[in-house]
């Protein structure tokens, strides 16, 4: 018995502790009741700031990507891939190039927001390959138009998928040479 003994006292001290802290945390109010409530607070988020993105470089032919944007499309859509980011501010930025059928091309350094489902125009391309910036540069609704849905194309199927933003710009370029975000289909 000399050998259980310090057990047997060990487990009534626990014992005792226990229903000691039961009764402390019942008498505070502690132990939940079927009739009440939990009630929770929800975290506090801290004040977005985006961050100022240096202009990039020009589009470059070899990096650009073609995107497919709907049936109804005429206009060809690519992603200069050199220059796709992702900020700490968690915007996912990229030179776009838009193709008409007539031969026309409009080049713009934009950004997407996940989190928000917004985009924004930062800059667009002159012909001499320098960049202007957008005198209205804001953030915009991506909006599910039946023409010139590219942004909701980039957002859902390459950058954003399940409305988060990606890791980093390798995984968007693995997403854009793939035709869609491995996540999404």
């Amino acid at each position: 018995m000399s050998q259980q003994h310090p057990l047997a006292v060990a487990c009534l001290a626990l014992a005792l502790v226990g229903s000691a802290l039961s009764a402390a945390a019942g008498s505070a109010g502690g132990l939940i009741s079927a009739d009440k409530e939990i009630e929770y607070v929800e975290e506090e988020k801290a004040d977005w700031v985006e961050v100022d993105p240096p202009l990039p470089p020009p589009p470059v032919a070899a990096s650009l990507q073609p995107i497919y944007v709907s049936a109804a499309a005429s206009n060809q859509y690519l992603i200069d891939s050199s220059t796709l980011s992702v900020g700490s501010d968690g915007v996912v930025r990229y030179v776009l190039v838009v193709r008409t059928a007539r031969g026309a091309q409009n080049v713009s350094f934009e950004g997407i927001r996940c989190e928000e489902d917004t985009w924004k125009l930062y800059a667009t391309g002159a012909v001499d390959g320098q960049w202007k910036k957008a005198r209205i540069s804001e953030w915009r609704p991506i909006e599910n138009k039946p023409v010139n849905r590219y942004h909701l194309v980039l957002s859902h199927e390459f950058f954003c998928p399940n409305g988060f933003p990606i890791a980093h710009a390798d995984e968007g370029r693995r997403a854009l040479r793939m035709g869609h975000h491995p996540d999404v289909r």
